[in-house]
């Protein structure tokens, strides 16, 4: 008996999202593919219990970058980045993501850590982004790698969040 087109599609796709193995480091360009359904010290969640957690309230912690400003812009030009829409509640960590971090970045994220676990290390903490990024992967991996066991990866990120039912709303980057 022959399987059909669309069985064989369906197990051809699980077998490419089971080959993303995590990588020993950090993962840099391109950010936006497919990711590892892992990472090793932290608890991957899917859009169901992130939506659970959020309503226990455990904090949210979306570490998107901030929108550059257009390169060729006139000189005197005024420009505004668009609103930042995530997760409502959620601290924006913003370009803590990245491969590799300058020290302001890797404090930010250092910094607002210990200040949304309240010092606990093993106070749950999600982090996320967008489905199909790796800065969430990367910056949820940094927390393990800065000793914090209760951290959880939501992978799916704010299009999960929306295809669960869940707004977004405009968030400010957080502290300096």
């Amino acid at each position: 008996m022959k399987p059909s087109w669309a069985a064989l599609a369906i197990l051809m796709a699980g077998a490419v999202q089971a080959q993303v193995p995590e990588p020993q480091g950090f993962h840099g360009e391109p950010y936006r593919s497919e990711t590892p359904a892992t990472l090793a010290g932290a608890q991957v969640i899917d859009a169901a219990e992130a939506m659970r957690l959020h309503g226990q309230g455990v904090p949210f912690i979306d570490v998107l970058p901030r929108q550059a400003r257009p390169e060729g812009l006139p000189e005197g030009t005024l420009w505004n980045a668009p609103p930042h829409l995530s997760i409502p509640g959620a601290i924006w960590l913003y370009d803590t993501g990245y491969d590799r971090l300058a020290p302001a970045e890797q404090a930010r994220l250092a910094e607002g850590l210990a200040r949304l676990s309240g010092g606990d290390k093993a106070a749950p903490l999600v982090i996320f982004c967008k489905r199909d990024c790796w800065m969430s992967w990367n910056a949820a991996k940094r927390a393990v790698a800065l000793g914090y066991r209760g951290v959880i990866w939501f992978p799916d990120g704010v299009e999960g969040w929306q295809e669960q039912g869940g707004r977004l709303e405009p968030i400010g980057p957080a502290g300096p």
